[in-house]
């Protein structure tokens, strides 16, 4: 028998506020167009001014355990992707553990921005086969809307707030690509290209909190590369292949970003799950927003196999194969 980390409960929480695209006409010089056909985006959510990062976790948190049916002291951790954090200490996972009531167990932080969700689901899964936890949430949650330079066309258009949470539990597999739950992940990295996407402010640097720049047509070649390479490594340790895949859901970076990549997979984009062009990139939180809306709207079934993978700062990247 295999262990695998299966899917027992998800949920998210997106702002009440919701931003057009036509917000950003009386700030800057762009117009819904221009944004819609260079991203895809049309609207995104923005936190309250009161609302922090561990708020919109809490959130989702909540809603993957009604979910799932369970209390928060049937988890044995929780870890949460983010890097727009409440604090530079302690992590938002704690917070959320406390917000929660979870009196035991354990939690912490992942950061690798755009791509924490999945670094955070390789964490989850190494914990759970190696028997350390039985049920770990994992949450991708974020407030990139207090890193927005709002002066910068190319950049403050593109991304909102939110947060999705997927718990994932210990069940017994055949050790077959049939069974559900992780079936393989890819992780990579490469320190080489911080200039591409990054926050130019940090503790130890300016004692700020920096605002996002980002190069956007180089991060764009290496996102489509890496991307497609990442999902097919993942597919090939699984021993399955691209016709195999049910959904695909990526992070919610770029409308032609997720198209290039499927496009290099040879998957249809009506194999896609979508969120892009209603909540932005919403970093860390992209894919668990996205698989939460697929799930929750009957899409995404029981037995479905769903290829995620995400690209962002550091750079970082990676991918996760995934049987609902």
């Amino acid at each position: 028998m295999t262990i695998r980390a299966v899917p027992l409960g998800i949920g998210h929480y997106l702002p009440d506020r919701i931003v057009p695209n036509s917000y950003f006409e009386t700030l800057i010089d762009t117009s819904d167009e221009w944004i819609r056909t260079r991203s895809g985006i049309k609207r995104r959510h923005f936190a309250a001014e009161d609302q922090t990062t561990s708020e919109l976790a809490t959130n989702a948190a909540r809603a993957a355990l009604d979910n799932a049916g369970m209390g928060p002291d049937d988890l044995d951790a929780i870890i949460v992707a983010t890097s727009t954090p409440d604090l530079t200490f302690p992590s938002v996972g704690t917070m959320v553990q406390a917000n929660l009531g979870m009196t035991q167990g354990f939690a912490y932080d992942v950061q690798a921005v755009c791509a924490g969700f999945i670094f955070a689901l390789c964490n989850a899964n190494a914990m759970i086969i190696s028997g350390q936890a039985r049920r770990v949430m994992v949450i991708g949650a974020e407030t990139f809307s207090r890193i927005m330079d709002w002066t910068d066309r190319s950049t403050c258009v593109l991304f909102g707030d939110g947060a999705g949470a997927l718990i994932l539990g210990a069940e017994d597999g055949a050790g077959t690509p049939q069974d559900r739950g992780i079936l393989a992940t890819d992780m990579h990295s490469d320190g080489r290209h911080r200039e591409m996407l990054y926050v130019d402010g940090g503790v130890s640097s300016t004692g700020t909190v920096g605002k996002l720049r980002m190069q956007g047509n180089p991060l764009f070649r290496q996102a489509v590369e890496k991307l497609a390479s990442t999902a097919d490594a993942a597919l090939v340790r699984a021993g399955l292949t691209a016709d195999d895949v049910a959904w695909i859901v990526p992070h919610q970076a770029n409308i032609r970003i997720i198209q290039g990549t499927a496009k290099k997979m040879g998957v249809g984009m009506d194999r896609v799950i979508l969120t892009v062009q209603d909540h932005g990139n919403t970093s860390a939180a992209s894919i668990p927003l996205a698989m939460s809306v697929g799930a929750a709207d009957g899409r995404i079934k029981r037995g479905d196999l769903l290829l995620s993978e995400a690209i962002g700062g550091g750079l970082a990247w990676g991918s996760v194969a995934l049987r609902w």
